[in-house]
């Protein structure tokens, strides 16, 4: 239970310390676009593992409520935050990312774009939306990880 929320938690804190700031070093890779490639890539992974922690979180979770409490509890406070940190999660990788994937693939080097542009300006109000979604899932679950050790204690 502790170590899937540890996973996905340690997963953001790697991706929005590592990953990121080092893909657009500047002299570091050929392009922005490429860092912007690898970036985009590493999120749908990241994506990918914070809904399978979540899911495990959530059963292991219920399971050990149950074992020592008698209930599931699905309505504990570390259940409804680990529910909206999924929801984020979700609408992040299948409604904002394949929007953004869709305007790189039609813009090409979205740098070249005019700052103007339709599709540039569509592009950094999405980047926005992602990055205020993985901020409130990194604060989500930092509730969730105090709410859960208040419980293992």
């Amino acid at each position: 239970m502790l170590l899937s929320l540890v996973v996905w938690l340690g997963g953001l804190i790697f991706f929005a310390f590592v990953v990121a700031p080092t893909a657009f070093t500047p002299g570091l890779l050929p392009t922005r676009h490429m860092a912007g490639t690898i970036v985009g890539r590493s999120l749908d992974v990241l994506h990918w593992m914070g809904i399978v922690s979540g899911i495990v979180f959530l059963i292991t979770s219920m399971i050990y409520s149950r074992m020592t409490a008698g209930n599931a509890r699905p309505l504990a406070p570390r259940h409804v935050l680990i529910v909206v940190m999924l929801l984020l999660t979700v609408i992040s990788q299948f409604a904002i990312s394949p929007k953004m994937h869709a305007i790189r693939a039609e813009v090409g080097v979205i740098d070249n774009a005019p700052p103007d542009s339709p599709l540039r300006v569509e592009f950094n109000r999405l980047h926005v939306w992602s990055e205020n979604f993985e901020k409130g899932v990194f604060v989500l679950g930092l509730a969730a990880l105090y709410c859960t050790a208040r419980v293992l204690k």
